[in-house]
């Protein structure tokens, strides 16, 4: 069966449509911020076109994204998990994004509820699992549901709580706020679910772990990031 590239209606080259939805879910970029850096790579386009682009591709390059690395995140992601949340406003509504976050910093699932109850984390536990497998330790804040969930799963002896120990949860959040700002907020529930989603593969694809690798190591990694990015859903 012939595979038919999702770019095949669009008289836009994908090298742009990559380039715009990488610009725009990457950095902490308004639309128009990134309509002005295309403009002066000589590419004029309007704001809801970057728009259009993002929400038809990027799913699919998030989907494409998780299934190129789902082997290897499988196999050495169950060590270790950091699980937090954290307030979204979404129309003076708050709401609740739940971050799963391995040992290497790879952010393994994103999940908006309304609550922060037992079975908003039983469900939130119930999805990371099902894709990577069990982890042997749960590193969570202090906040009830999580022991209440886990207790239901029967991880509770694979909990740790402490001072400072979930950091690396909390940390996972900034670059979700930096772009939170840029986008002045949510104004609803799917549309958060969606980007959330898109980002943290995005953001996983693209984290180098700068301080862990000399420089000649680094801009390796990177150009084969980049290398690999540019070859996303080609037919």
């Amino acid at each position: 069966m012939t595979k038919h590239s999702p770019f095949r209606y669009f008289k836009t080259s994908p090298e742009i449509i990559r380039l715009a939805v990488m610009l725009y879910v990457r950095y902490p970029l308004s639309l128009r911020n990134v309509v002005d850096l295309l403009h002066e790579q000589g590419i004029d386009i309007s704001h809801e076109t970057v728009r259009f682009w993002w929400n038809r591709f990027g799913p699919m390059f998030a989907a494409e994204i998780r299934r190129n690395r789902a082997i290897r995140m499988r196999a050495h992601s169950n060590w270790q998990w950091h699980l937090d949340e954290v307030f979204v406003k979404i129309n003076g509504g708050t709401h609740y994004l739940w971050r799963a976050v391995d040992h290497e910093g790879e952010v393994l699932e994103s999940y908006v509820t309304k609550r922060r109850d037992r079975k908003a984390a039983l469900k939130f536990l119930r999805k990371s699992m099902k894709r990577y497998g069990n982890p042997e330790i749960i590193v969570t804040d202090k906040l009830r549901s999580y022991g209440a969930a886990m207790k239901v799963i029967g991880n509770a002896d694979r909990q740790e709580t402490g001072r400072w120990v979930n950091n690396r949860a909390e940390n996972s959040h900034l670059p979700f706020r930096r772009r939170e700002r840029a986008m002045l907020r949510f104004r609803q529930m799917r549309s958060l679910q969606k980007f959330v989603s898109v980002h943290a593969s995005v953001q996983n694809h693209f984290n180098q772990e700068r301080h862990l690798y000399s420089r000649i190591n680094f801009k390796l990694n990177r150009a084969a990031a980049l290398a690999e990015w540019r070859q996303l859903l080609n037919a």
